[in-house]
């Protein structure tokens, strides 16, 4: 891929952004991730032509011969991609074949969740294999493989600004398929907000559960990255997570998520003074000031002191 073809990352964040919003389609013709799929479904087609044209083709006088175009029905949407011909039109792709206009819906999730999830070479190699749904030679895995990694890899390891005002740690918890089995994975996701506030995507990274020293290695890999120091770090009540930050960025304020200490708060409440209470403390949470929260904060212990005690403290 050269300079003028390389993916616009900031571009496409700016604009998965403003369709989240609306909630159109992030995958369609005029999706923000259809670049990404675009450039992946060409990487893959390159790597199967690369296979293809081996020592024995070229012996018998095949060569490349450009490129022709080819529109694929997506879930969401058309799009159009570049495909790799070859002299004596021998050349028969697997991933989408000769005259397939229909690109299977499976098919296009797993090739972009390819990118999001940062895999390991091997998990990326088992789900390509699992796409194809066949057995294919470990070469032309490996070519495909090959084409792919380096733009996964360029998103995961890109350079950050030194200063992040507020940023949001918190890890998301999937069942997945590995080796035909339901395993749990979480995902820990880093959103920040530098110092000019636009939102940034940070990162993404895989583990099989989550953990303040899994916790402290994104950390250490963000500071590999360029960040110097975040202000406000808002956080779940992991064990250990406040220290696992404080030993990255000492300079940094923690700050309870205020949606987990609401979820905290209401494992102490029974369910039929849930929605009363809750009413209760909205202003609290809501309130403009500190000085007009902690007034709001008198008010729900004038109602609810007695009874949940242990909540209002």
């Amino acid at each position: 891929m050269n300079e003028k073809d390389e993916l616009d990352y900031e571009l496409m964040k700016k604009k998965a952004l403003e369709q989240l919003r609306s909630g159109k389609s992030l995958y369609g013709k005029d999706g923000a991730f259809a670049p990404l799929l675009k450039s992946f479904l060409e990487a893959a087609l390159e790597a199967e032509m690369d296979s293809h044209m081996d020592e024995q083709e070229r012996q018998s006088g095949n060569r490349r011969n450009g490129k022709g175009s080819k529109q694929i029905k997506t879930g969401s949407g058309t799009l159009t991609i570049d495909t790799p011909r070859d002299r004596t039109a021998s050349f028969e792709p697997e991933l989408i074949k000769k005259r397939e206009t229909i690109l299977a819906e499976s098919l296009e999730q797993k090739i972009l969740s390819m990118y999001g999830l940062g895999m390991s070479f091997r998990d990326i190699s088992t789900h390509i294999k699992d796409m194809y749904d066949t057995d294919i030679s470990h070469s032309t895995l490996s070519a495909i493989t090959d084409k792919i990694i380096p733009q996964v890899k360029e998103w995961q390891s890109r350079p950050l600004e030194e200063l992040y005002t507020i940023v949001w740690l918190d890890a998301m918890h999937y069942k997945v398929k590995e080796d035909y089995q339901m395993v749990s994975r979480a995902v820990y996701n880093i959103l920040g907000i530098n110092r000019h506030g636009r939102k940034e995507l940070l990162g993404m990274y895989v583990s099989q559960s989550e953990g303040a020293n899994f916790w402290l290695s994104v950390l250490t890999d963000l500071q590999n990255r360029g960040v110097k120091d975040i202000l406000i770090a808002c956080i779940d009540n992991l064990n250990g997570f406040a220290e696992a930050i404080n030993l990255a960025f000492p300079k940094t304020e923690i700050q309870s998520c205020i949606v987990h200490q609401i979820r905290n708060s209401l494992k102490y409440v029974s369910t039929k003074d849930k929605q009363a209470f809750m009413k209760n403390l909205r202003p609290v949470y809501q309130a403009d000031t500190l000085d007009l929260a902690e007034l709001r904060l008198d008010d729900l212990e004038a109602i609810w002191g007695k009874k949940y005690e242990k909540v209002i403290d």
